[in-house]
């Protein structure tokens, strides 16, 4: 998987632009809210989600780590490839998408190409509770969450826990023990849970 790339902008397109990091120049997807930051200028850090299919390996890039976010639960809906959440994010901002999610705005997603009934009702259904929880943990109705549950939820995720089952048990642990607790100790007592 490849996180990030940091280095200079080569070509820039509305569409993509290729970075030539050390001599290698990689050819990057992006909405059109990356390319407004990216257009005047000269190098660029864009965080990245290496799509892999059967005929393709695609690199999408996003200016900041909440658009990376909300394209990773917008493809893990059925029916919402990364030319579909590409195409979301191009079209609306991070916080119209959680807003109109949260709020139940089928109309604001339908607004977007490509985008029906069905797949505007499926991504409310699915993602509507998970933005909610996101913008409890932060305080505030902003994005982003609480950084010890997400890097406790990465690690356990990558240790083979189901999502579901590492989401229960870290809100559970979170909500008895407090924001005090360690990271450690949150992996800790999750993994004795499991």
């Amino acid at each position: 998987m490849i996180g990030y790339l940091k280095g200079d902008l080569t070509f820039k397109d509305p569409t993509f632009v290729i970075i030539d990091v050390n001599g290698v120049g990689y050819e990057v997807k992006i909405s059109l809210y990356t390319f407004s930051k990216l257009k005047d200028l000269d190098t660029c850090l864009l965080y990245t989600h290496l799509h892999v299919k059967e005929d393709a390996h695609t690199l999408y890039g996003f200016f900041n780590k909440k658009e990376k976010n909300i394209f990773l639960q917008l493809i893990s809906i059925s029916g919402v490839g990364p030319n579909t959440a590409l195409m979301i994010n191009s079209s609306l901002t991070v916080d119209e998408i959680k807003n109109a999610i949260v709020n139940e705005e089928v109309g604001v997603i339908q607004r977007v190409k490509g985008i029906g009934n069905k797949t505007s009702h499926r991504i409310i259904l699915e993602l509507k509770d998970k933005i909610k929880r996101e913008g409890l943990e932060a305080g505030t109705s902003a994005p982003g969450g609480n950084t010890v549950r997400n890097e406790a939820l990465s690690a356990l995720l990558t240790l083979g826990i189901n999502r579901n089952i590492a989401e229960k048990s870290v809100d559970g642990i979170l909500k008895k023990y407090g924001n005090d607790i360690t990271l450690e100790e949150l992996i800790k007592l999750v993994l004795k849970q499991a």
